[in-house]
C-alpha cells in the first residue's frame, strides 16, 4: 500500500502543472516542528561532509568538485536548520580549463573538505585529484571569519582526503591517504608542509586480534583527526558506496593504531551503507556525527547520529548500537532555533547571486549581469557545441526525494544560433530551451545535444519546468506559454552519474553554437523551487 502510494503522490506531481500541489517556494526540512528530526539532514548533494562547533555556531563543508564558488560552508545553531553561510574558494586558477580553454575540469577542483578553528582562524583545506600523468596538490584556505575573505594557498604537496588536525603541543598535521593513511606534519602556520608523511596505517597491516573489521586487512580514505581523553583518534570510511565508518586509535600520533568498526547500516537507502564524515562535541558534552550516505544521481546526503561512547570509542547510533537513526530526537544546544534550509529560489533582485548557485566551471563575468536589466539574471551567449562547453551556466542542487524547478525567460535579446533553457545536468544532459534560427525561433528538447522534439514559437516571453525524483531518478519536462497551464514535452531524462560522484543539478544557461560574435542573450525573471518528501509524507514546508 505504501508503494502505491508513492507511485499514485508521483504521478500527482508530475501531473500538478499548474504547482498546485506544491507550493512554489517550499523544500523539504529535516525538522519535524516537535522537537525531533527526520534523516537525511539535507536531502541534495553534500558530499563528504565535515563539521566544527566555534562557540553557538556549528559549521558544515561538503565537496563541490568542479562548481564554482567551491568549498560550500553552511551555517547551523542547531544541528538540523542549516543555511549557506558563503564560500571558500571564488574561483580556480591553476589551469585553464577551469575556464572551458583547451578542455574542461569536470570533477576536479575542490575534495573531500575539512574545516578547522584554530587562534581565531578558520582553516579549509582540500585535494584536488590527479588522474593519468597529472599532478594533484593540496590546498589550504585561510579566513578570519567564516564568509570571508579568504586566502588559498597551493600546495606542491598531494594530500589525498585530507583531515587538518591542530594538536594541543602547537604541531599541527594532515592525516590523508587512500588505502594507505598517512600523517604529515605542516608548519606551525599550516601553510607548507614540515615533514616527510608517516604510513600509520596499510591494508596490508594485519587485523589485530579482537577487532571488528574484516579479517584480511582494508583500505580506508576522508580521514578527519581527533584529540579526546589522551587519545588520537582518526575517523574514516571504508567498503566505498556500501561501505561502513571505521575508527582508528591511538596513545601516539604515529600509532601503531587499533580499529573498530563505529557504524554499519545501509538499511535507510539499500544497498548503500552510511559512511564518510565528521563528528563534533555540543556544549552539554554530548557527540554527534553527520555521516554521508549516497543516493544515487540525486546525490550523497547527510545524515545526523547521534554518539555513545563505548569502551573508549565512538560508536554511531541510538545507544551506541553502530546503526543510524530515521526519526530522533534534535540535539540539545539550550534553545529551539526556527526552522531554516540553505536557500533555492531566487527572484534575480538583488545585485548579487544567492548562495545557492554556483556556476559550472569558472564564469565569465563579463557575460553575465543582475544589473543590466534589474530584477533579472542576464546570460549573454558564448560560443559553445554543446551544453558541456557552455561556460556560464548557473546550477544549484536537485532535491530528494522530489523536486521542481520552474522559470519565465524572456527572449527578445536573442539572435541567430543562441540556445537558452532550463536542464537536469549531469551526463547525460536533457535541456528544455528555445533555440533561435536566423529570426525564427523554436522550443526545442536537447538530451546530450540531439534534438528530440521541436515546434516553432512566436513569443517573446516563456515559461520551462523540470522536476527531479529519486523514484527511478526520472526527470521529466514541461513548457507553458501563458505562465499558467504546463505542457508535457519531449521525452524523460533518466538521471545518470557519467560524472563520477557529481550529482544532478538544475541548470540555467544561454549559448551560442554558431560564434561568439553572433550570440545574445536571455534574460530569467525569477527561478522557483519546489520540493517534498514522498517517501516519509514530511510535509513540513517553509517559505524560502
Amino acid at each position: 500500500m505504501k508503494q502505491l502510494f508513492s507511485r499514485y503522490f508521483l504521478c500527482l506531481f508530475f501531473c500538478s502543472f499548474a504547482v498546485t500541489a506544491f507550493a512554489q517556494q517550499h523544500v523539504y526540512t529535516p525538522d519535524n516542528g516537535n522537537g525531533t528530526y527526520t534523516n537525511p539532514l539535507m536531502w541534495g548533494d553534500w558530499p563528504d561532509p565535515d563539521i566544527i562547533r566555534v562557540g553557538d555556531d556549528f559549521y558544515f563543508i561538503s565537496t563541490s568538485m568542479h562548481y564554482v564558488p567551491g568549498c560550500p560552508i553552511a551555517h547551523s545553531k542547531d544541528l538540523v536548520n542549516w543555511t549557506m553561510a558563503g564560500y571558500a574558494i571564488n574561483r580556480y586558477d591553476e589551469d585553464p580549463r577551469y575556464d572551458m580553454e583547451g578542455g574542461t575540469m569536470y570533477c576536479r577542483g575542490s575534495w573531500a573538505n575539512t574545516i578547522r578553528y584554530h587562534n581565531g582562524k578558520f582553516y579549509v583545506g582540500f585535494c584536488t585529484p590527479n588522474w593519468g600523468k597529472e599532478k594533484g596538490h593540496f590546498s589550504m584556505c585561510v579566513a578570519n571569519n567564516i564568509k570571508g575573505p579568504w586566502k588559498r594557498t597551493i600546495f606542491p604537496q598531494y594530500l589525498y582526503d585530507p583531515g587538518l588536525f591542530f594538536d594541543d603541543d602547537g604541531k599541527v598535521y594532515v592525516v590523508h591517504g587512500q588505502g594507505s593513511l598517512y600523517i604529515t606534519e605542516l608548519n606551525s602556520d599550516a601553510l607548507s608542509v614540515k615533514g616527510k608523511p608517516k604510513l600509520i596505517w596499510d591494508k596490508s597491516i594485519p587485523v589485530p586480534e579482537g577487532s571488528s573489521a574484516p579479517k584480511g586487512g582494508y583500505g580506508m580514505e576522508g580521514s578527519h583527526m581527533y584529540k579526546i581523553n589522551g587519545y588520537y583518534y582518526i575517523t574514516c570510511p571504508a567498503g566505498g558506496t556500501e561501505g561502513w565508518q571505521m575508527c582508528l586509535r591511538s596513545k601516539n600520533i604515529d600509532g601503531p593504531y587499533e580499529s573498530k568498526i563505529i557504524v554499519q547500516d545501509e538499511s535507510s537507502y539499500p544497498p548503500n551503507g552510511l559512511h564518510q564524515g565528521g563528528m563534533v562535541q555540543l556544549k552539554d558534552g554530548s557527540w554527534w556525527f553527520i555521516i554521508m550516505q549516497d543516493r544515487g544521481p540525486i546525490g550523497r546526503v547527510p545524515n545526523l547520529v547521534p554518539v555513545v561512547w563505548k569502551d573508549g570509542w565512538p560508536m554511531l547510533g541510538e545507544n551506541g548500537d553502530g546503526k543510524g537513526v530515521v526519526t530522533y530526537t534534535k540535539p540539545n544546544v539550550g534553545k529551539i532555533y526556527p526552522i531554516q534550509v540553505p536557500a533555492t529560489s531566487d527572484e534575480f533582485n538583488k545585485a548579487t547571486l544567492g548562495l545557492q548557485w554556483q556556476w559550472n566551471h569558472n564564469p565569465d563575468n563579463s557575460r553575465w549581469s543582475l544589473t543590466e536589466r534589474p530584477g533579472y539574471l542576464r546570460l549573454h551567449g558564448d560560443y559553445a557545441p554543446d551544453l558541456y562547453h557552455a561556460r556560464n551556466s548557473l546550477t544549484q542542487r536537485v532535491q530528494g526525494s522530489a523536486s521542481s524547478a520552474t522559470t519565465e525567460m524572456e527572449l527578445k535579446g536573442m539572435k541567430d544560433g543562441d540556445i537558452a533553457g532550463l536542464a537536469v545536468f549531469q551526463k547525460p544532459y536533457v535541456c528544455i530551451a528555445v533555440k533561435q534560427y536566423g529570426t525564427t525561433r523554436y522550443v526545442v528538447m536537447l538530451n546530450d545535444g540531439n534534438v528530440i522534439d521541436s515546434f516553432k514559437t512566436k513569443n517573446n516571453k516563456i515559461w520551462f519546468k523540470a522536476i527531479a525524483t529519486d523514484q527511478d531518478f526520472i526527470a521529466p519536462f514541461f513548457y507553458s506559454q501563458d505562465g499558467k497551464q504546463f505542457t508535457p514535452f519531449g521525452n524523460r531524462l533518466k538521471m545518470g552519474l557519467g560524472f563520477p560522484w557529481t550529482a544532478n543539478r538544475f541548470m540555467l544557461s544561454c549559448f551560442n553554437d554558431l560564434s561568439r560574435a553572433k550570440a545574445g542573450y536571455a534574460d530569467f525573471n525569477w527561478f522557483h523551487f519546489s520540493g517534498h518528501d514522498l517517501k516519509q509524507k514530511n510535509t513540513s514546508a517553509i517559505n524560502n
